[in-house]
């Protein structure tokens, strides 16, 4: 359709999910009808909601309630879908429906996304229809959006985030109380940030989710959750947050997205060949001084690093109803637009298919915390031990004396494989107690 044949021609839209974030969307539908009439061009009408229990009050009329969400998108007065309800199945089934209908549909389900991505977004392009999704990677921050269009004519190197709100609230409260991570899991599950099991926030899946599709976006490179190396935060203790603190840092569990040179026998540059991505998701030490280090409680920041913008920042609320919500409605004025005007939104762009490099073969700095035996000879058998996998120490500390002796080793840029021998080694070794912990190091000029 266009803006001339069809002008204020009512657009339906169906809403799949009416939880935190499917409330706070219907809402500002009917709340907002007029103001998002003149944005789009014609008026969005609700059709209905999906929901799985009719007995709730919902604040809405009867007839616009159903369980049957099939039923719904199916519909011939339906032109745009909103998916809200989460989880794999029966999403994929519903957004694929829609799709190959030619209805376009605005998803906030970062796990579906993040492994079916390639699979929707052929059955979009089939039907000439558009696939939004700016909420599914961190709420009401706008950085889908840049990715796929502000920066297409740049060339992106780096994306590094703070991407999980239950996990960025937990690790600043460590650092800002010394409280341990138990307490502070508690508190967080109290206060509403934590759910009542928080695996997916606390051991990185949902972080590893949103760098997924970051990553696609970044190298147009199809991506998958399990190319993701993941580490959560569940064995961070107090006395990490202690020693970080004590170099000037703290510690965040971060995503990171990035071009990285290619294996042995493989061209380096972007002239001779492919360069790969590694994409992980772990708690790292960063100086305070950088600019993630500052965003603290549930808030989630993104940095972009490209050649020619240079460094972006976007900052703000990475998760909840309403800033969720705004992304998602955002979403939807667009898709709506175009099917008013007949605009159709960029496809996936997979043009690059940049191999995934290994976490074995990722270069990054580390800070390893060692309990030692005090006595001569210990610093440099020690020493000894990372020079013989190739790493190299960049400043050694040690705190404390007799039995409660540690050092602390930061290294230069180093592979995750020759750390991971080295720590293996000192593990064994006589004079080391214990390996306490050993975090990487992020964000400084080595």
């Amino acid at each position: 359709m266009n803006g001339t044949k069809d002008a204020g021609r009512p657009l339906g839209v169906a809403v799949l999910g009416m939880g935190t974030v499917g409330t706070e969307v219907v809402r500002v539908l009917r709340d907002h009808a007029e103001d998002l009439r003149s944005r789009v061009g014609a008026p969005l009408v609700l059709r209905g909601v999906a929901v799985r229990d009719l007995s709730k009050d919902r604040g809405l009329p009867a007839e616009l309630l159903t369980t049957d969400a099939e039923a719904l998108v199916a519909r011939d007065d339906v032109d745009l879908v909103v998916e809200v309800m989460g989880g794999i199945d029966p999403a994929r089934e519903l957004i694929g429906n829609a799709l190959n209908a030619g209805k376009s549909v605005v998803t906030a389900n970062k796990a579906l996304l993040a492994d079916y991505t390639g699979e929707l977004a052929a059955a979009a392009e089939s039907s000439r229809a558009d696939l939004y999704f700016e909420a599914a990677v961190a709420g009401a921050i706008p950085v889908v959006r840049p990715l796929i269009q502000s920066l297409s004519g740049d060339r992106v190197n780096k994306v590094v985030g703070i991407v999980n709100g239950t996990t960025n609230f937990i690790l600043s409260a460590m650092d800002e109380t010394g409280a341990a991570y138990d307490d502070v899991l508690a508190e967080a599950t109290a206060l509403g940030y934590a759910e009542a099991d928080p695996t997916a926030d606390v051991e990185g899946y949902d972080a590893a989710a949103k760098a997924a599709i970051l990553a696609s976006l970044a190298f147009h490179t199809r991506v998958t959750a399990a190319d993701v190396y993941r580490e959560g935060i569940s064995k961070i203790t107090a006395e990490d947050l202690e020693t970080a603190s004590a170099v000037g840092c703290t510690v965040k569990l971060l995503a990171i997205c990035e071009r990285v040179s290619s294996g042995p026998g493989e061209p380096t540059s972007a002239q001779g060949g492919k360069d790969r991505v590694s994409v992980r998701v772990y708690p790292a030490l960063i100086p305070r001084k950088h600019p993630l280090a500052s965003v603290n409680g549930a808030f989630n920041a993104v940095v972009v690093e490209a050649d020619n913008a240079g460094r972006l920042m976007f900052y703000g609320q990475g998760a909840g109803g309403a800033p969720t919500a705004s992304a998602v409605l955002g979403d939807l004025v667009m898709a709506a637009r175009n099917k008013f005007y007949g605009g159709r939104a960029p496809g996936e762009s997979v043009y690059a298919e940049l191999p995934i490099a290994p976490i074995g073969d990722t270069p990054t700095r580390y800070h390893v915390n060692l309990q030692v035996e005090d006595r001569p000879g210990v610093l440099a058998a020690v020493a000894d031990t990372f020079a013989q996998h190739g790493v190299s120490i960049s400043t050694v500390r040690q705190q404390g004396h007799g039995d409660g002796a540690r050092l602390v080793v930061v290294t230069h840029h180093a592979v995750e494989s020759s750390l991971a021998d080295t720590v293996a080694v000192l593990a064994e070794m006589e004079s080391v107690t214990a390996v306490t912990s050993v975090l990487r190091l992020e964000g400084t000029e080595d």
